[in-house]
């Protein structure tokens, strides 16, 4: 049973997608407690979860943290095996550097990690890719892991293409985070990938977190975001917002600070991590969604509204970051109460596979896109000239 099974709730004898947490001693809480918020809050339109959540440790019973207290476990690894996803956070195990352990599994942890089905979807969170990249899971695949932890990374496992500059990467049946809040993103994106923008947007709202921050974005911002009210580039991006209808230039923006345009892209870059063309195109794309899952509006309307220009430019944008079609989007996500009979889809990899040719084999059709592009470092040209229009 691959990542898009067990996903659809509603309708008797249909169960949820089950995630398992597998938690080691030395756990860091807070990663644990992202999973079970993030997925936990999960809704569909009438209220129901999404998601069933199970936490589960090599053997039941008490299980440290790196702080002052334990956690009781009651599941084994044997909940490993009815899982559609499961997430391995960090552990203090992680940081044994010793050469007679590095870069190897216990035999209780290989032990339980086999009984994980194939086609599970696997995520790692933090150190937790040390674990991923151990079992030969990463080998030959993008990751990422916390950035203190990358030198002993690469030298322990040379064979993953290790990228230390983003925030998680989507290789489509496994993922990786960077850095403990890393794995709100990275969660936030399988919900999304999951049941469409809709769901993930009402979790982030929930959770009191942004809903959205592009994978590719850099892991480690030299100047932390500071407040809207004290953001240098805040006012800005909130002009942006309420034009993303209309051509949007980067000299307007630097002029909503009252900086020169190239100050304007040098700050922009140190808060958001991003440049403002590849932040303004991520907004774009945003609100499409947002009107392809909400409104019954047509495809060039919803091009006009999100700032695209056109039904044909729209198209290239949504298949260049999801992989997909608006048509098949809307589709795949579009909530009951929206149009005649429509009622929630399957998740964005059952839109995917539903696209792709006959009989595709592992990172073919649409939904490699996704993987190569959300999750990725596509890096646009966010140069100083004032005439750039996004």
């Amino acid at each position: 049973m691959g990542p898009g099974a067990g996903r659809a709730v509603g309708g008797e004898g249909v169960r949820r997608h089950r995630v398992a947490v597998l938690v080691r001693d030395g756990m860091l809480p807070i990663e644990v407690g992202i999973v079970h918020r993030i997925f936990g809050e999960a809704r569909s339109a009438d209220g129901e979860r999404l998601y069933e959540l199970v936490t589960c440790a090599l053997e039941p019973g008490e299980v440290r943290t790196d702080t002052d207290f334990t956690v009781c476990v009651a599941h084994g690894p044997e909940a490993l095996a009815e899982a559609d996803t499961v997430v391995v956070p960090a552990s203090g195990a992680d940081y044994d550097r010793a050469e007679s352990t590095a870069g190897r599994l216990s035999a209780e942890l290989a032990e339980a990690l086999g009984r994980i089905r194939p086609g599970t979807r696997i995520a790692s969170i933090c150190t937790g890719a040390f674990v991923l990249a151990a079992a030969g899971l990463l080998d030959g695949r993008r990751a990422t892991t916390h950035w203190r932890s990358v030198d002993d990374f690469r030298r322990l496992f040379p064979h993953v293409e290790l990228d230390a500059d983003v925030l998680y990467t989507d290789e489509g049946d496994v993922l990786t985070a960077a850095g403990v809040a890393s794995g709100i993103d990275l969660c936030l994106h399988m919900v999304r990938c999951d049941h469409g923008a809709a769901v993930a947007n009402d979790v982030a709202r929930r959770t009191v977190v942004p809903p959205h921050r592009e994978g590719g974005q850099a892991q480690y911002i030299r100047r932390p975001m500071p407040e809207s009210q004290v953001s240098s580039t805040g006012r800005a991006r909130a002009w942006a917002l309420e034009h993303l209808d209309r051509p949007v230039t980067l000299r307007e923006l630097a002029a909503c600070e009252a900086m020169s345009v190239r100050t304007f892209t040098r700050r922009f870059r140190e808060e958001a991590g991003i440049s403002p063309l590849q932040w303004l195109t991520q907004q774009r794309i945003e609100r499409a969604r947002q009107l392809l899952e909400e409104t019954e509006l047509t495809v060039d309307r919803i091009a006009a509204e999100a700032g695209f220009g056109t039904a044909a430019s729209l198209r290239q944008h949504l298949q260049s970051a999801l992989g997909v079609s608006p048509r098949t989007y809307r589709s795949t996500f579009r909530g009951p109460g929206v149009g005649a009979g429509a009622t929630p889809g399957p998740g964005l990899g059952a839109a995917a596979a539903a696209a792709a040719a006959p009989g595709p084999g592992p990172g073919s059709g649409p939904g490699a896109k996704e993987r190569e592009t959300v999750g990725g470092r596509r890096r646009g040209r966010g140069g100083g000239g004032g005439g750039l229009v996004a």
